[in-house]
């Protein structure tokens, strides 16, 4: 009986060690492989997931690199703003900011759409643009103007009616990675040669103060749009959606953009080119521009 017994746990054995070599019974060998499995899973996720997204990447990479400047609406009480902003320190990297006036032929752009062709021709694109100071009937600047070291217009401190000459008046300028608003009377003593200045008025706040001359109780309501400078890089623009008074643009560009010193750009013939808001104003004919260029995709 015991020995009949002892046959069979023999046996019970032999086929537990038979089965767990050819693998019927191996659990210590299926623990072991289980991390090595769920490793080659997620590799095989990951490898997946790139050959999803690789197709995406340069898309998106192009339009980062294509959209260096920041529109934005802003309400500042009742009244409503687009403001676009620009660092200079991308200037000539992926985005160049330039002024405009003329072709090739001499004839001024006039408008957007001129310009926007213009660049097309040339393999560029123009992804911001706004008037840019005031301008004569021929759409000539009434002062300084500089475009790519050229000076087309020798600064104006003659003394007249409307608001170019309501002093002081002022000029922005920029070039390489700097920018900057001033007093005509500041920037001639200055001795600056920038790149690209453009003279407009009148100056909308002074060294952190607004102009003497723009009343808070002021009545003239117009669409206007002007520009200021922080930290000697970055470049502010705004245009009303409505009209708005002088103090209260003012205001606007001192309290709420921050910008120690801002420029009357215009009112009335006011226009933004902002393809990325749907924005391409046509309404009136406009002297100089400033636009910011990149290359045109595939170039």
């Amino acid at each position: 009986m015991d020995h009949a017994k002892s046959e069979q746990t023999h046996l019970i054995k032999r086929n537990l060690i038979g089965e767990a070599r050819s693998g019927s019974i191996g659990t210590a060998g299926a623990c072991r492989a289980l991390p090595r499995r769920r490793a080659f899973l997620g590799l095989f996720i990951l490898v997946c997931l790139f050959l999803f997204l690789a197709p995406l990447l340069g898309p998106l990479r192009q339009a980062a690199l294509a959209a260096p400047v920041n529109c934005r609406t802003v309400t500042d009480g009742d009244s409503h703003y687009v403001v676009c902003a620009f660092d200079m320190r991308q200037n000539k990297s992926s985005a160049e900011m330039r002024l405009f006036l003329a072709g090739a032929d001499g004839k001024p752009y006039g408008g957007f759409g001129a310009l926007e062709e213009a660049l097309r021709q040339r393999g560029e694109k123009l992804l911001f643009g706004m008037n840019a100071g005031m301008f004569q009937e021929n759409l000539r600047p009434v002062g300084l103007y500089v475009e790519a070291h050229r000076m087309m217009r020798h600064v104006n401190q003659r003394d007249g009616s409307g608001n170019f000459h309501l002093k002081p008046n002022g000029i922005f300028y920029f070039g390489g990675h700097a920018a900057g608003v001033m007093t005509t009377s500041d920037f001639v003593k200055s001795g600056l040669k920038p790149d690209y200045a453009t003279q407009s008025g009148p100056m909308l706040v002074i060294n952190g103060a607004i102009h003497p001359k723009i009343r808070a109780d002021g009545t003239s309501r117009k669409i206007r749009n002007g520009v200021g400078v922080r930290d000697g890089h970055r470049v502010i623009f705004a245009i009303s959606e409505e009209p708005v008074t002088f103090y209260r643009f003012a205001s606007l560009f001192r309290d709420r953009l921050d910008c120690p010193n801002a420029l009357y750009l215009d009112g009335s013939v006011s226009s933004l080119y902002a393809p990325a808001l749907g924005r391409a104003d046509g309404l009136r004919p406009l002297g100089p521009i400033v636009g910011i260029v990149v290359k045109a995709s595939g170039r």
